[in-house]
């Protein structure tokens, strides 16, 4: 039999974090690839899930989602961004932000289209435009001499947008890298969107997960940006629900209405007893999500100085999950390489930053560690990552 996957697709096998977590379990060595907590959300978000199971709560959700969920997201972000959607129109919650990324580009790019993304991505970004027969346009992310956050040049930018640019995605703050793009950034990014009459597709899962002084902007609260923006966002990484895939899409209601058409011939509806919860947690467990902020502050740095003491130098994150590291004063050249063989020296899983670009050897030098984890296991991989040197 010839090969049965579509020739789009033929470049897509197992995710990174599939072969990472699996090559974990079969070592035995610590999980710092993989971006999940392993601690639980806030205990009154889970007794109300636990309770709306128990009282009936188990069937079809409203296609769009929940009332209390959509009222809740539409309050969200009046409240902490001054935007301003109508929950019964331009709130849509989706499984998690991976299906509203994939609802929407399906649903605003047609085969031939370009999709401007900055990378390194979200590995799904990739694999979704080539569902959607749209071709990507990368942009790279590059450390600045000083300080090593990582940013883009304008220039590639504009240069990368052509008559057959119809998206530009926009991850902020950015996963793997660990940017938030500052006020100044967002106004290249918008004056291009403005220019070419491009749609904004933005993932914004990790919101409430910046440090130090970086501040989220998102990029519809721009002038002439809400009208051409889909929002993305999700529940997992805020409240540390990642199992939950409880995610939403805000935007105009024209642009609701296409992903919502796609969005129910992918998962129709699902998530009843969560979506319930999230809400409750939206209205009532921010203050939880400020003790997770500065608690992964602390595990941030924590990792870090283990890093740079193993011989990494690591890039200081101003949000997500996750430390970018340079492999190279280890003498190592090769991430992926490197990782495969990580648990064998070291105890340690970590994922290659190469398998998130375009052209792997702008990113062979970078692995990604995350730091969403108990102190004591930090600590543990700290120790193990000592071996290195």
């Amino acid at each position: 039999m010839s090969e049965p996957l579509v020739t789009r697709m033929q470049g897509f096998g197992t995710t990174i974090f599939a072969e990472m977590s699996a090559l974990a379990v079969r070592t035995g060595a610590i999980n710092l690839g993989q971006g999940f907590p392993d601690t639980d959300g806030p205990p009154a978000m889970l007794e109300t899930a636990i309770e709306t199971i128990r009282s009936g709560g188990n069937q079809y959700p409203p296609g769009p989602g929940i009332p209390e969920l959509r009222a809740a997201v539409a309050a969200q972000r009046e409240d902490r961004y001054g935007l301003s959607y109508d929950p019964d129109g331009e709130v849509l919650i989706t499984v998690g932000a991976t299906e509203a990324i994939a609802a929407s580009i399906m649903a605003l790019a047609e085969p031939g289209d370009e999709v401007a993304v900055f990378e390194p991505y979200y590995d799904s970004y990739a694999a979704v435009i080539a569902l959607a027969g749209a071709v990507r346009r990368p942009v790279t992310l590059r450390p600045e001499r000083q300080g090593g956050r990582f940013t883009f040049d304008p220039d590639e930018l504009r240069a990368a947008i052509t008559p057959r640019t119809k998206l530009m995605l926009v991850n902020s703050p950015h996963n793997p890298v660990g940017t938030v793009f500052t006020r100044e950034e967002l106004e290249v990014i918008a004056d291009v969107c403005r220019e070419h009459d491009l749609i904004a597709v933005t993932d914004e899962v990790y919101e409430y997960l910046t440090y130090d002084d970086a501040e989220h902007i998102p990029l519809a609260t721009l002038p002439g940006m809400r009208e051409r923006t889909v929002a993305i966002s999700s529940s997992g990484k805020t409240f540390s629900a990642t199992g939950w895939k409880v995610g939403w899409v805000t935007a105009p209601e024209p642009l609701v209405r296409a992903v919502q058409t796609v969005k129910q011939f992918l998962t129709y509806v699902s998530s009843a007893p969560w979506q319930r919860a999230v809400a409750y947690a939206l209205s009532n467990e921010l203050a939880w999500v400020a003790d997770l902020r500065k608690s992964l502050e602390a595990k941030r740095d924590r990792l870090m100085t283990g890093l740079e003491a193993a011989g990494f130098t690591a890039y200081r994150p101003q949000g997500t999950y996750f430390v970018q590291a340079d492999i190279r004063p280890l003498g190592f050249d090769d991430g992926l390489e490197l990782v495969r063989a990580l648990p064998d020296k070291a105890g340690v899983v970590a994922v290659p930053t190469q398998v998130f670009y375009d052209n792997a050897a702008a990113g062979a030098h970078f692995v990604r560690f995350a730091f969403c984890k108990r102190d004591e296991v930090i600590n543990d991989a700290v120790r193990r990552l000592s071996q290195l040197t």
